[in-house]
């Protein structure tokens, strides 16, 4: 649990820390003026992408409850973090480094789209079954449950209770009768 939630939290800042990084590591590793222009381009692009990713993987309300990923979200987080430190290492800017980046970078987002949709689909799927078992008056008693309706009569209004007394004090029932016009 401690590793879940510390990709958690670490998710966010990885989108700022990891492109200073290749930034940072670059420059330091002797790639040429060119090479680092062109390497800011791809880091503000790897940027948006880590967020845009980090943002799917929040939205899922598990995610947020639990404020702890998934295993699989570690792992795919994980890969793509180790690339990136791995490209700002680089001596010389790899071509089959950078595309592999790009590639797993690519894996992750729809991963966490499919994620995301799939977490929907539970939810929906329980509602909808929750919708039916109410429907056919076997869902199970919650506090949060309504109380069961009363059959209306002829004019809307509902039917009196069994023992002719309201439920409920603190409701007060006005009885209309619609005026013919002359």
């Amino acid at each position: 649990m401690f590793i879940r939630r510390t990709f958690f939290r670490w998710q966010f800042p990885a989108v700022i820390v990891l492109p200073l990084w290749l930034l940072i590591g670059s420059s330091i590793f002797g790639t040429g003026g060119w090479a680092v222009l062109g390497i800011f381009f791809g880091a503000v692009l790897l940027g948006l992408g880590m967020l845009i990713v980090s943002l799917f993987l929040f939205a899922r309300r598990e995610v947020r409850e639990e404020r702890a990923l998934s295993w699989i979200d570690v792992g795919v987080l994980a890969v793509w973090h180790a690339l990136i430190i791995a490209l700002g290492l680089a001596s010389d800017p790899s071509g089959w480094l950078s595309v592999l980046v790009i590639v797993v970078g690519i894996g992750a987002f729809w991963y966490a789209v499919w994620a995301l949709f799939s977490a929907a689909r539970k939810r929906v799927r329980a509602m909808l079954d929750l919708i039916e078992q109410t429907a056919a008056g076997t869902a199970p008693a919650s506090p949060l449950a309504s109380p069961p309706m009363r059959p209306r009569t002829e004019h809307g209004a509902s039917t009196p209770p069994p023992s002719g007394r309201a439920n409920d004090p603190e409701v007060i029932v006005i009885k209309e009768t619609p005026h013919d016009a002359p």
